[in-house]
């Protein structure tokens, strides 16, 4: 079972930082006003953050029906690190609004 659930540590962690790649990639695309493709950098943040909360809900509900797990430093290092990228998410996807709302009002003064 030790190895199962790094394994599933390691899912979480290696799809975690895939979105915070796409993530930093977006703030890129942010600084350079390419807000659309700020938002398909995001949007594809999101699916591996959806992949790697998948992996660990799985293991959540396995031990809530009785499949006992082994504490795992890894796996709490996992679930730290997809809650951190969750967040880092959420301030990005807040930030492409203000700054294409900014861009738009420096650029096109009414």
């Amino acid at each position: 079972m030790t190895e199962e659930i790094s394994q599933v540590a390691m899912k979480i962690i290696l799809h975690a930082g895939n979105a915070r790649t796409f993530i930093m990639e977006s703030f890129q695309c942010m600084g350079e006003e390419q807000f659309t493709e700020a938002r398909e950098k995001l949007k594809e943040a999101k699916q591996e953050t959806l992949l790697a909360h998948k992996a660990q809900t799985e293991t959540i509900q396995s031990e809530a029906q009785g499949n006992k797990h082994e504490f795992s430093l890894l796996f709490a290092h996992a679930q730290d690190t997809l809650m951190t990228i969750m967040s880092e998410w959420n301030i990005a996807n807040q930030l492409v609004k203000v700054f294409e709302q900014m861009s738009k009002r420096i650029n096109h003064p009414q």
